[in-house]
């Protein structure tokens, strides 16, 4: 029987790489959840849209009414408000909350409490609780309960800093760390154990998502930081941490966070899968780590999707230049092709192919069967006169396309169009 597995809210960055992570896996069905119409509804099979936000009263009934009719067996929550709420409650609901100790959850969201438990560590940065305790500025205001570097700023006087105070929700004064800064992955298992520790860079960033890194060796300072955090802190399952630099090189913490990290992509690049390592132990397996050392490097850009208002239940497709480009399978309409052949939809080849047909296709590897029919029409015939009105066309050639779409009215499609709608 399948893990049931639902991410909440599903619709962020992080929330894309549990489904990335999960999605193949013969261990999870999984579902997703959000409060506003996001991008999940365009990743999740099984979605579930307009909960109402953590704050209304009705919150707690709804969510726990969406668990019971999908029978959640665990919940990924990947906001850190969101998992600090459902702390408390998850067991009230017969579910597993990932990292979801309520003390934990609680530390971490807050920047004070945080630096309060480590202030014994030498790697905890200096906290100032009135601005005459400054003594070398510039130093950094930042709100207790931010993260991702939102509302963070510098402050270079007094002034300044009671300037920026008075705009922060609960502002924390902390020396100003100058240096490199750093994230690193961790995984906990169901006996406290620290199963994985992976430092990465974060070398080009955008709206507070890591959108480059650089995986970089443990050091015996960051292993021993992380061991510590573990030590005093009750986690279960994929968590992280960030550091920086002060002024004379040594590691300062910035923020831990108990939920997944969407740049934890990095460890799954390198086959260490945090996400679906959460799954094994949660059926009581013990983990062992096998990291693929020769991967150094990931890099990140959006993904678009599309939504297409249109029901139909036939995908016509073109051959030479729109599967078939320079003598090789185009990977994209393919994935679609497969994608529509999953959905119950029927796929087939309408092409002027003038050589062998067969061959061309075993050429690119294609096999004939993906199609349910297919089409080889003369240098004369048009396209337009077997395409059905319940159908696509995609076809990279223009007057092809808009000769259909006037004929029948249908969405016709050329071929860069499809990685929107590959789920």
């Amino acid at each position: 029987m399948k893990i049931q597995v639902l991410v909440f809210p599903c619709g962020s960055e992080n929330a894309s790489e549990i489904h990335q992570a999960l999605r193949y896996s013969l261990h999870v069905e999984l579902s997703g959840a959000s409060s506003v119409d996001d991008h999940g509804r365009f990743l999740f099979e099984r979605y579930v849209g307009g909960l109402p936000h953590i704050q209304d009263n009705a919150f707690d009934q709804a969510f726990a009414a969406q668990v019971a009719r999908l029978r959640i067996d665990m919940v990924f929550a990947t906001h850190d408000s969101v998992l600090e709420y459902l702390a408390p409650k998850a067991a009230g609901m017969g579910v597993f909350l990932v990292n979801g100790d309520t003390h934990a959850t609680a530390i971490a969201r807050s920047k004070t409490a945080t630096y309060g438990l480590f202030k014994d560590c030498p790697w905890v940065p200096r906290v100032f609780d009135a601005l005459d305790q400054v003594e070398a500025w510039p130093i950094v205001v930042k709100p207790d309960r931010g993260q991702g570097g939102q509302a963070v700023a510098v402050a270079h006087s007094a002034d300044d800093a009671a300037r920026l105070a008075r705009s922060v929700d609960k502002p924390v004064l902390v020396e100003y760390l100058p240096g490199e800064e750093i994230t690193v992955d961790c995984f906990s298992d169901r006996n406290r154990r620290l199963v994985w520790v992976g430092p990465r860079s974060r070398e080009r960033v955008r709206a507070g998502i890591t959108m480059r890194s650089n995986l970089q060796a443990l050091t015996s300072e960051i292993e021993a930081i992380a061991a510590t955090i573990n030590t005093r802190l009750k986690l279960r399952g994929p968590w992280f941490f960030q550091l920086k630099e002060d002024r004379d090189g040594r590691w300062k913490l910035l923020e831990i966070s108990c939920r997944v990290g969407g740049a934890m992509v990095a460890q799954r690049a390198r086959g260490i899968n945090l996400p679906l390592m959460t799954v094994h132990d949660y059926l009581g397996r013990d983990l062992v780590t096998l990291p693929v050392r020769q991967v150094s490097l990931i890099d990140r850009s959006i993904a678009t999707r599309a939504q297409l208002d249109f029901d139909y239940d036939v995908v016509f497709v073109d051959l030479d230049d729109t599967l078939i480009i320079d003598g090789h399978a185009n990977p994209i309409a393919l994935a679609f092709l497969y994608q529509s052949v999953r959905d119950g939809k029927q796929v087939r080849l309408l092409t002027r192919h003038a050589r062998d047909l067969a061959q061309t296709l075993r050429s690119a590897r294609i096999a004939p069967e993906l199609f349910d029919l297919i089409i080889q029409l003369g240098a004369d015939d048009r396209k337009a006169d077997h395409v059905t009105p319940n159908s696509i066309f995609i076809d990279n050639h223009f007057p092809e396309r808009e000769s259909v779409a006037h004929a029948h009215s249908v969405p016709v499609f050329d071929v860069d169009a499809l990685e929107f709608f590959v789920r």
